[in-house]
């Protein structure tokens, strides 16, 4: 579930290609991107997110993807044959330099479990993707603090909207891996409390982070909450939020990047 409203930018479909590839932690693999349509790309900041084709068989093709990603562009998108589709993920922009233009990617890699992780592990230089901007979620109102609830697969849209947040901003940011090796260092305020959590990998996804919110001493419920990830963290947060804490729904962004037991 999620209440974030998807937008495209007017740069339409970007073809842009892998300039290199790092494992940045255990679990993680930064892909950066550069050239092609990347110069027009609208760079947002924050959580800026877009859909991502990958070319993860050797029959896959981008030059007949539409040019948006929206109900009817997806449809198009499914009436492509089987064979030559490539694999399209929503993925966050980890960071983006203008000069030269590249673009940074992180996927969480579980070994050969997936398709876009293994991709991103073992991809060469030079080999050409396309994505479509999606925009931000990020999108807060008034209040006191600010509340950050996410896992690995969120750790992305966290560590862009900590980069990018007014220097005065205050609150916590909970961040929920199955590997404590996986952390990263993260730009933020200093008003604002980094809390890592970890999580056995054979507990799901949420059972660190949810337990730590319902413990956190609340200074007031004016607070914008900003919770992603697994399906069941992020309602879970909302839920916990709106129905325990008394904060406005209007109050909480949340989106459920994936489901435990379900490809994205």
């Amino acid at each position: 579930m999620s209440n974030i409203t998807i937008t495209h930018a007017p740069s339409g479909l970007v073809r842009t290609s892998v300039v290199r590839s790092e494992r940045i932690s255990p679990h993680v693999v930064r892909v950066t991107f550069g050239g092609g349509d990347l110069a027009a790309f609208e760079y947002q900041g924050f959580d800026q997110r877009f859909r991502l084709a990958v070319p993860a068989h050797d029959q896959a093709r981008l030059d007949n993807l539409p040019e948006k990603f929206g109900v009817g562009g997806y449809l198009r998108y499914l009436t492509l044959p089987r064979g030559t589709r490539p694999v399209i993920r929503n993925y966050t922009v980890r960071a983006f330099r203008p000069d030269p233009v590249e673009l940074d990617v992180d996927f969480v890699v579980h070994g050969t479990e997936g398709v876009a992780g293994p991709w991103a592990a073992s991809v060469d230089p030079g080999v050409e993707v396309a994505f479509i901007d999606q925009g931000r979620g990020w999108k807060p109102v008034p209040a006191d603090w600010l509340l950050l609830v996410a896992d690995e697969s969120g750790l992305p849209a966290v560590a862009g909207i900590l980069r990018d947040l007014p220097g005065d901003a205050t609150g916590h940011a909970f961040i929920e891996l199955f590997d404590a090796a996986d952390r990263q260092d993260l730009e933020r305020p200093a008003g604002v409390e980094l809390h890592w959590l970890e999580r056995s990998p054979a507990e799901a996804p949420g059972s660190a982070a949810l337990p730590a919110l319902r413990a956190l001493e609340f200074p007031s419920t004016s607070v914008y909450a900003f919770a992603v990830g697994e399906s069941a963290l992020a309602t879970g947060a909302r839920r916990h939020l709106v129905n325990d804490r008394g904060v406005a729904k209007a109050n909480v962004t949340f989106c459920g990047y994936w489901r435990a037991g379900r490809a994205s």
